[in-house]
């Protein structure tokens, strides 16, 4: 089964100097986890729920000086980048590989969805729900 008949399409993206706050609204407004990160129509990183949602206490923490005891200031959400809470290390498949492949990833890996990419640009998104429907198109097999 290849990619390009279970990606999901339209992706959802930011850019990398987009608020922790305009992804977040992203996400919730179009009921996803991840968004892959774009800039110049390149793929550049990818951000999670968790990613945004613990933003503010990670910036806290690591500007806090070590050994000290007064509490840390939470900055502002909206005055943190996506480029600061994104993973750049990603893992990506063309629309040519399989559905097989993209499921293998997403456990070896432990991520619930695989930008697809083209020449270097995102094309897709293949998630884990895209892959279950995938196997439950199959034909069922008798035992």
């Amino acid at each position: 089964m290849k990619i390009r008949n279970w990606m999901k399409l339209p992706v959802h993206t930011v850019k990398p100097h987009d608020s922790v706050v305009k992804a977040r609204a992203l996400l919730a407004e179009h009921r996803i986890n991840q968004l892959p990160v774009v800039q110049d129509e390149k793929l550049v990183g990818i951000v999670t729920d968790r990613d945004l949602r613990d933003a503010p206490e990670t910036f806290a923490i690591s500007s806090q000086p070590v050994g000290t005891d007064t509490p840390a200031v939470l900055p502002n959400p909206a005055e943190i980048y996506v480029e600061d809470v994104m993973t750049v290390s990603l893992v990506t498949l063309s629309p040519d590989d399989t559905v097989e492949q993209a499921a293998q990833s997403m456990v070896n890996d432990r991520i619930g969805s695989i930008p697809i990419v083209e020449e270097k640009r995102l094309v897709a998104m293949l998630t884990r729900t895209d892959v279950l429907r995938a196997f439950l198109s199959l034909p069922p097999t008798i035992n």
